[in-house]
């Protein structure tokens, strides 16, 4: 059994541990409903966005623009990976990356290549190491990222669709659903999906001011941008209420520890003790 003086020892380096979870779960109850209140006011535009193309995909048009036409013969794919800059977010990031890598996998097994630019510290890093072809990356976005950071990443993966290196662009995700659940979001950006609205084809088409190449360049650009910055603001939330519940966790944790080790140095001191007096009544008797 371990010395009193080793004991204590441990129980002040758990204290301090604790002392640090319990900031970081502070910190992190305090962001969550900012970041909260962020996702939901740029939900409605995203949506908003969503309906637009929806109707515009639907529309009867001679012209057809490049994001809009699937390709059939499917080379090499592309993927925008988000995740968070800093880490005790128990599994977020790496539940995520396990998921990107399978979905790599399969497409390898299917002979088609991946390209991949990152949003995030932790995926920047993860990716590197495993050698994954990256294209572009972001980090250090904050508690209050912009869309103005975001830009070139995004345009990386439009050029190379457009240019044809990717036939398949993907978004990749924690998505908030509440404080104990996010989940890992795999949404396709290119070529744009058919619209989940129930919009019928119509015979008719949109009027087009200077025209359709311009318009449809322009409102598609930025509703990508609008789906990639809506999920950065929701892997912002996801992150917050990930590290809320795993240093809470990682408090409890601690604290059933400094017990278990207080019960511990109670017994190893009443164990010298009753020693000391076994030892003097030992003596007495021999006396």
């Amino acid at each position: 059994m371990a010395g009193g003086r080793e004991i204590k020892t441990k129980i002040k380096s758990v204290q301090n541990t604790r002392k640090v979870t319990r900031a970081l779960e502070m910190v992190s109850a305090s962001k969550i409903r900012k970041a909260q209140d962020r996702m939901r006011i740029s939900r409605p535009y995203t949506h908003g966005m969503k309906q637009v193309i929806g109707h515009l995909a639907k529309a009867n048009t001679d012209y057809q623009h490049p994001f809009l036409a699937a390709r059939d013969d499917i080379k090499r794919v592309g993927y925008i990976v988000i995740s968070s800059d800093r880490g005790l977010a128990g599994g977020l990031n790496n539940n995520l990356f396990r998921k990107v890598l399978g979905d790599i996998h399969q497409w390898q097994g299917k002979d088609v290549e991946a390209d991949m630019v990152t949003i995030g510290q932790k995926a920047s890093v993860f990716f590197r190491r495993v050698k994954i072809n990256m294209v572009g990356s972001v980090t250090h976005l904050g508690d209050l990222p912009k869309v103005e950071q975001l830009i070139g990443v995004i345009k990386v993966m439009l050029d190379a669709f457009t240019e044809g290196k990717v036939d398949r662009v993907f978004v990749v995700y924690n998505n908030f659903v509440n404080t104990m659940t996010q989940r890992a979001m795999f949404d396709q950006l290119l070529p744009l999906p058919p619209s989940e609205t129930d919009v019928p084809h119509h015979d008719w088409d949109y009027i087009y001011e200077p025209g359709p190449a311009a318009v449809l360049d322009h409102v598609i650009t930025r509703y990508i941008e609008s789906l990639v910055y809506q999920s950065v603001l929701e892997n912002v939330a996801s992150e917050h209420a990930a590290r809320m519940v795993a240093m809470k966790a990682a408090s409890d944790n601690a604290t059933k520890l400094i017990d278990t080790l207080n019960l511990v140095y109670n017994k190893a001191r009443q164990a010298a003790i009753t020693q000391e007096i076994s030892e003097i009544v030992g003596g007495a008797a021999a006396v």
